[in-house]
């Protein structure tokens, strides 16, 4: 498994690792350094994708873009010995004879090619061309226009990093280099796709054909071994259930200002809240509030049962987690494919509109508020909470990698006379640390 991205991109294949083992595979998972504990706690085998401790991708500046490119250079380059190197600690062998990667792990179709064995993408969020809904990295707002949002998003992708790409494919995979102007040349037809994502929030588009499946929301159980601190306990029996309102790891440009505009918009609307402190600085209150309880992270899916609404910045895996736990919800994206999750969640009926974090206000916060305290948003969110409850996203994950495994062993692949395409599945923001 190669993936790259955040601790929300990795878990899921986590997850999906470990179903893999108990069918009696070998896993490997290579991906950031800083991951190695969760990855090898959760018994898997662990091969680091990249050196240094993943901060995220995103630049702030135009002098940073040399240091990511070299980032990414570096990740491109351990691709290859991720599928075929011993274990750096244990000198145990491995051979990859699958691979299974996200698209932010660019160069992996090409690793597949050189090594001559099966390649199959899952992602969190939609990476397929479809006349259903823009590319989510686009802001497309004419369905005319949503299915070539992916070609254009995929034209600059290739653009930025077809010279490493050619780089790696010369000097280290002994591939001849791709010589296409630009990536969208249809050559993820060939690579089976699969979405992590559930099929009662965001249907799959009639338009994607055998290749891709829909599979729902791939979960790692957290909440079982969790011991809240007993001050949490207390403070949540001691009322009403609170609103959750947090954004990770996410920063905030204002933290004082936004703290000031939540706690009044619980006031006001006479809610209990839980505020996650994060990255961000959130939470500094001029004096401590009885009906506000600041908190570090601790595990969404313990977490969000204990709430009646979440505010969050809408990363698939925390959108998950709150619609799993039948909680209205609210997203505030910053980046990404935030925007995208927004819209799913607003279109399902199951939170207002999202509010872009610098559009972020009073008004608006207490309108969102008002609005997730709907008895029919509630009604609606325990509906899509029983719907994905029947859902059981990692079987469907395996059940779909192992249906296209076992046609790409039996069907012969005819040979090519060009070049293949680049992989037109890195993405700028998600590889930038979208979660």
């Amino acid at each position: 498994m190669l993936i790259v991205g955040t601790r929300g991109d990795v878990q899921p294949f986590v997850a999906i690792g470990k179903r893999l083992q108990d069918y009696g595979h070998r896993v490997r998972l290579a991906t950031h350094s800083n991951f190695k504990d969760f990855v090898l706690t959760a018994g898997l085998e662990f091969y680091p994708l990249d050196m240094v401790k993943n901060k995220g991708f995103l630049p702030s500046g135009p002098s940073e873009i040399p240091v990511q490119r070299n980032q990414m250079k570096e990740i491109i380059y351990s691709l290859l010995p991720a599928c075929r190197d011993p274990d750096l600690d244990s000198g145990i062998a491995f051979k990859a004879d699958a691979i299974i990667a996200n698209p932010p792990a660019y160069g992996h179709v090409h690793v597949a090619e050189a090594l001559k064995i099966p390649i199959h993408i899952f992602f969190t969020m939609p990476w397929t061309p479809t006349s259903e809904f823009p590319h989510p990295l686009s802001r497309v707002k004419q369905p005319a226009g949503y299915r070539l949002s992916y070609q254009i998003v995929d034209s600059l992708i290739w653009l930025g990093i077809r010279d490493m790409i050619n780089d790696v494919r010369k000097k280290k995979l002994k591939l001849r280099p791709v010589t296409y102007l630009s990536g969208s040349q249809g050559f993820d037809s060939d690579v089976p796709h699969g979405y992590i994502w559930s099929p009662h929030l965001v249907p799959k588009p009639k338009d994607w054909g055998p290749k891709v499946d829909v599979v729902g929301f791939c979960f790692l159980d957290l909440a079982s071994n969790y011991e809240p601190p007993e001050s949490l306990v207390k403070w949540l029996e001691a009322g009403s259930k609170p609103i959750y309102i947090g954004f990770g790891s996410l920063p905030v440009q204002e933290p004082e200002k936004m703290t000031q505009i939540i706690v009044e918009a619980f006031e006001q609307t006479g809610q209990r809240g839980i505020i996650n402190k994060g990255w961000g600085g959130l939470g500094n209150l001029a004096e401590p509030k009885d009906s506000i309880y600041l908190l570090d992270n601790i595990p969404h899916d313990w977490l969000f049962l204990q709430c009646k609404a979440v505010v969050h910045h809408g990363g698939a895996g925390t959108t998950a987690a709150g619609l799993r736990a039948a909680c209205p919800t609210t997203i505030v994206p910053f980046f990404g494919d935030q925007p995208f999750w927004g819209e799913r969640v607003h279109a399902r009926g199951v939170g207002p509109p999202p509010i872009p974090v610098d559009e972020f206000s009073l008004p608006k916060l207490i309108n969102a508020i008002n609005f997730m305290l709907d008895p029919k948003v509630k009604e609606r969110a325990v509906e899509l909470a029983e719907a994905m409850e029947k859902e059981d996203g990692v079987t469907g994950a395996v059940k779909a990698f192992f249906k296209h495994y076992s046609r790409s062993k039996t069907q012969p692949k005819p040979e090519r006379e060009t070049s293949p395409e680049p992989s037109r599945f890195f993405s700028i923001s998600r590889c930038f640390g979208c979660s």
